[in-house]
């Protein structure tokens, strides 16, 4: 079976440009479009690397705070985290020619150490609209319409 979802949209800005956002938590809420990224904590890094930890305020129903480690770190290519349950959301990106960039969000529960009871669920297919609305706020966020 597999465990993931995966989503991909080409976006009108380089991928330096695009990998700089990602790796900033203070942006995060900029492209959630999930709806439950509030903002980031106090003593985050500035810059996501490989092995660095950050907390994010969230809010699904009620407040909760989470704390993600990157686990995957290719500069400008490839950041992916996860937090205390196992699953991963990572961010593929693939510079093309004309200047755009095709990136690639998934969200992988196959790591989780509840994933039986994740595949039960509709969170994965709850996840992948919220991709979706995430890359369509990126698009937007680099000026596409």
């Amino acid at each position: 079976m597999t465990r993931q979802v995966s989503v991909t949209r080409t976006i009108p800005a380089s991928a330096p440009e695009i990998f700089a956002l990602l790796t900033d938590p203070e942006k995060h809420p900029i492209l959630d479009g999930s709806g439950t990224v509030r903002g980031a904590r106090g003593g985050n890094p500035e810059r996501l690397e490989l092995g660095a930890r950050f907390a994010m305020d969230m809010k699904l129903g009620a407040k909760y705070r989470i704390t993600n480690k990157v686990v995957e770190f290719d500069q400008d290519r490839l950041i992916a985290w996860r937090h205390f349950n196992g699953h991963r959301w990572r961010w593929e990106l693939a510079p093309n020619d004309d200047g755009t960039t095709d990136v690639t969000e998934t969200f992988d529960w196959a790591p989780a150490r509840i994933a039986a009871l994740m595949d039960r669920t509709p969170i994965p297919r709850k996840n992948e609209v919220a991709i979706r609305k995430t890359l369509e706020r990126l698009a937007r966020h680099f000026g596409q319409r």
